[in-house]
């Protein structure tokens, strides 16, 4: 397996990537999908043990996880100073002197996710960066707010700033097999988002069955998504193992047949370093290096880059530190 480098983990001009335009909808594609369960989750059992890596190539992949987070708060208590925080750490995630030990500069994060309502104070504290602002809409996490109003949110995130757009799908319409319906929605919602890129939320945990989950990932993609996404991180199931090999592969498919590339982003659950390396592995894996950019590869997450931090201070000091000395912001 060819190994990430220090140079080629910092953060690299993207290569120019057409957008994926979306297709009429396929249901006879949609309706031949189908999803061993059984072998599936075999699979995603042996990930862990797949692929190890130590000492210096450990800290690159790690410092590529750092440049694929969507740094994230989506609490009730957010305010204003929080996320001017959160920015401030997406400037500059790793402490100074672990970056100079590492001989890595520029690094940041891949983009900081927050509300509607606190899109413009995000885009204002990430002034002078290329650090993209997502905002989670279409009545996120439940997305059951009246149609017109979902799509209403998006051109209001869009108006503040917001260059990433995190939708919600209907779960009902998976769970129902209604595939035109659910196409005909995202189409709409993408639309919406004029330039800004879309990822559309599945919502992996309520979905039913990986044929569900499978079936759900095609039709979004049909339908324009930039990227596709497990959860909304609010699920009582979020990113798994087997739901991600599933949707990796209907991307893998999907690009295979139209020659379009749409990003993946697990989220929810994923707080350990340990397990951001295997979602790396994973993606190199099924889709190739070109997946292990932050154009193409997003995780989210709130406390994952702390861990990270912590992994890179033992690495290059030989000792672990105290969570505090990592502070989110």
């Amino acid at each position: 397996m060819t190994t990430l480098t220090r140079e080629t983990t910092a953060q690299l001009p993207q290569v120019s990537e057409p957008r994926n335009p979306g297709m009429d909808l396929d249901l006879d594609w949609v309706r031949a999908v189908q999803a061993n369960t059984s072998a599936i989750e075999r699979r995603a059992a042996t990930l862990p043990g797949r692929r190890s890596v130590k000492k210096d190539w450990q800290a690159a992949w790690l410092c590529r996880a750092i440049s694929c987070i969507d740094l994230t708060t989506l609490s009730g208590d957010d305010t204003a100073d929080r996320v001017r925080r959160l920015c401030a750490k997406a400037r500059q995630p790793v402490r100074a002197d672990l970056l100079d030990a590492l001989g890595m500069d520029g690094l940041t994060v891949g983009a900081v996710c927050v509300y509607h309502d606190m899109v413009a104070t995000a885009v204002d504290a990430l002034q002078g960066t290329n650090i993209p602002v997502a905002a989670v809409s279409t009545g996120f996490p439940a997305g059951l707010s009246p149609f017109h109003l979902r799509v209403a949110e998006i051109g209001e995130s869009v108006k503040a700033g917001a260059k990433e757009i995190d939708i919600v799908i209907s779960r009902r319409l998976v769970l129902g097999g209604d595939w035109q319906a659910l196409y005909d929605e995202m189409r709409t919602f993408r639309d919406a988002c004029g330039d800004a890129h879309v990822k559309a939320i599945l919502a992996t945990g309520e979905l039913g069955t990986l044929r569900n989950v499978a079936r759900a990932s095609l039709v979004c993609m049909m339908a324009g998504a930039d990227f596709i996404k497990t959860s909304t991180g609010k699920e009582s199931v979020n990113a798994t193992l087997p739901v991600s090999l599933v949707m990796i592969r209907a991307i893998r498919d999907y690009w295979q047949r139209t020659g379009y590339r749409v990003g993946y982003k697990p989220a929810g659950g994923i707080s350990k370093a340990k397990d951001a390396l295997v979602y790396l592995s994973l993606m190199k894996d099924e889709l190739g290096d070109r997946w292990l950019q932050p154009d193409m590869f997003r995780f989210g997450a709130s406390s994952l880059l702390g861990d990270i931090e912590r992994q890179l201070e033992h690495h290059a000091t030989g000792a672990y530190s105290a969570g505090h000395r990592h502070a989110a912001g």
